[in-house]
């Protein structure tokens, strides 16, 4: 029997479509099952929205056509996926929501494992603990995604374009997902992207340049802290951004506020520093449940203090952007802080 008949047939005997979840056994059923799709690095082709086949899924994913034609029937029946045409599917209309709910639970239990599992060890010795027990970078950095897709990019996004910018500079930038997403939609327009990790910077190469932004994107391997000595990178950036980095740096006190100061000095006239980050232990009641557990694994896992949001501005003002304000993310805990020149 030929795989694509094999999911029409399960499809078939399948239930009727699950509507948006609503309970915990659905969220996590769906974050399982996404999971894994990334796992087989098959989340990438499925985002774009296009028709798919069986075919070029196990392709993607170098496993039997035979094997993925079970797993995008159960893709279907979980209503994450649903037919496009004979043999084709497509992502469900909701999808881009459910990867964004999947991104909480991914990075609270998975991203984070090492902490969830290891609570006593941290209580005991923290210094030592944190030498044994380490956080998986692409976990963090997946699931980081998941989350920022409707989380916090679009809040910066918007930001950053209404600021019609020419030159845009983001700050521990990682693979560049954000800038080069910024520059399709700005045709005029160069960015840098800085980040230290030698592995996003070449990923970010590589992704402008598959993305055909790569004569625009300026990659810099290199410390957010070294700004403070030499700010070169953003000279003359008309936005400079950063997100959910700047309170990895925070407890170094007069690195930070010289970072501050020399990103100031650097923008253009008209130019605004637009950072993403958290505050702690937020007592909205939408925000104070995710909001404590952030907080809690950055403070007592991680070394790192949220500085609370009138603190965060009053570092801008003494950086010299008097008219810095906040906005509220959709990801609880997360803020906007928009500093003009």
């Amino acid at each position: 029997m030929e795989p694509e008949m094999i999911v029409e047939l399960e499809w078939e005997s399948a239930m009727s479509p699950i509507s948006t979840p609503e309970t915990a056994a659905d969220l996590a059923a769906v974050a399982a099952l996404l999971e894994m799709a990334d796992r087989l690095g098959i989340v990438p082709l499925l985002e774009r929205g296009e028709p798919v086949t069986t075919a070029q899924l196990a392709a993607a994913a170098d496993v039997p056509e035979e094997g993925m034609a079970g797993f995008v029937a159960t893709l279907v029946a979980a209503a994450l996926l649903e037919p496009a045409g004979v043999k084709e599917f497509r992502v469900a209309d909701d999808f881009a929501d459910r990867i964004h709910a999947s991104g909480y639970l991914y990075w609270s239990l998975r991203a984070n494992q090492p902490y969830v599992e290891h609570p006593a060890e941290f209580l005991r010795d923290p210094a030592g603990a944190a030498a044994l027990y380490r956080r998986d970078g692409r976990e963090v950095a997946v699931s980081s995604r998941w989350i920022g897709s409707q989380g916090f990019y679009p809040a910066a996004t918007e930001a950053i374009l209404a600021a019609r910018p020419r030159r845009i500079a983001d700050l521990g930038a990682g693979a560049a997902g954000l800038l080069i997403d910024l520059l399709g939609r700005l045709p005029e327009s160069t960015g840098v992207a800085l980040d230290m990790s030698a592995g996003a910077c070449r990923e970010a190469s590589r992704a402008a340049r598959a993305a055909g932004v790569g004569d625009r994107l300026e990659v810099v391997e290199r410390p957010i802290q070294s700004l403070a000595d030499d700010p070169a990178p953003v000279a003359g950036a008309d936005v400079i951004h950063a997100g959910f980095v700047f309170h990895d740096i925070v407890r170094e006190g007069d690195v930070f506020d010289r970072v501050l100061r020399r990103c100031r000095e650097a923008l253009r006239p008209g130019g605004i520093m637009a950072i993403t980050d958290a505050v702690p232990y937020a007592p909205d009641g939408r925000e104070r449940r995710f909001s404590a557990l952030f907080t809690y694994l950055h403070a007592g896992f991680m070394d790192v203090e949220l500085p609370p949001e009138e603190e965060w501005l009053e570092r801008f003002r003494q950086a010299g952007f008097d008219q810095a304000r906040c906005v509220p993310h959709r990801f609880p805990g997360g803020r906007l802080f928009i500093a003009p020149k």
